[in-house]
């Protein structure tokens, strides 16, 4: 069965242009010109990926990602953002976006970041399925870690992180005290293949550390400058 995309765009060319190539590689392509009729579409149905554009009628690209993760809805996105908009990715990414693509940019690379987000998803299902039963609990100071459900508790009351923020907690909590580079990160957490840059794994250990310093000071995230970071606390294992 084909894989089904979302494409949330406006501007026409634009959109024929992504609904034509996503179509031509076999995939599922369904376009949205509106912000609000984009929402209620990735609500309602089930896609594998949306590619969102920012700058959209009715609710903006970010509204309709920041309303996505509020209801709980974890399919992959990538933005299209501006060339030289720095502030509009650090926000998508902020927002809970997998991966962004700058406009404007050529049929090849938008099929390659697809084709990667894609497989990312697929291997990062896989791997939970596979190591389900026999993942252990994790605990840092007052954080505990529960891999297999992708929880984090925290003195009591759990916090909600988003997968890839997640993923580079469980990453940091294995190797307590350890310098992690932030290439390290983006190879295991986004993998080989991910074509952005290092300022994704920034803004998503810097959203991480306010989520966990928030109450507490057990755990913390030490910035190592230039190489990357460390986690900070005492870790036991059950």
């Amino acid at each position: 069965m084909a894989q089904k995309i979302l494409v949330i765009e406006d501007e026409p060319t634009l959109a024929r242009l992504l609904s034509y190539n996503l179509s031509q590689e076999g995939y599922d392509t369904k376009v949205v010109d509106h912000g609000g009729d984009g929402l209620q579409e990735a609500l309602q149905q089930t896609y594998d990926l949306i590619i969102l554009d920012i700058m959209l009628p009715g609710l903006n690209g970010f509204e309709v990602l920041a309303k996505l993760r509020q209801k709980g809805n974890s399919t992959p996105v990538i933005i299209l953002t501006a060339r030289n908009a720095e502030d509009e990715v650090v926000q998508g990414l902020k927002h809970g976006a997998d991966d962004y693509i700058t406009k404007p940019f050529g049929v090849a690379e938008l099929l390659a970041r697809v084709s990667a987000v894609l497989r990312r998803t697929q291997s990062e299902e896989t791997s939970a399925d596979k190591h389900k039963s026999n993942e252990k609990l994790i605990q840092a100071g007052e954080l505990m870690i529960y891999p297999e459900k992708y929880e984090v508790v925290l003195n009591g009351e759990s916090i909600p992180l988003r997968p890839k923020e997640f993923e580079v907690l469980l990453y940091l909590v294995q190797r307590p005290g350890v310098v992690v580079t932030r290439d390290d990160l983006m190879n295991i957490v986004w993998g080989f293949d991910y074509i952005g840059g290092q300022r994704t794994v920034d803004v998503h250990v810097s959203s991480l550390r306010k989520k966990l310093e928030m109450n507490q000071q057990s755990v913390k995230i030490d910035s190592i400058r230039g190489v990357g970071y460390k986690l900070v606390a005492n870790i036991v294992k059950k």
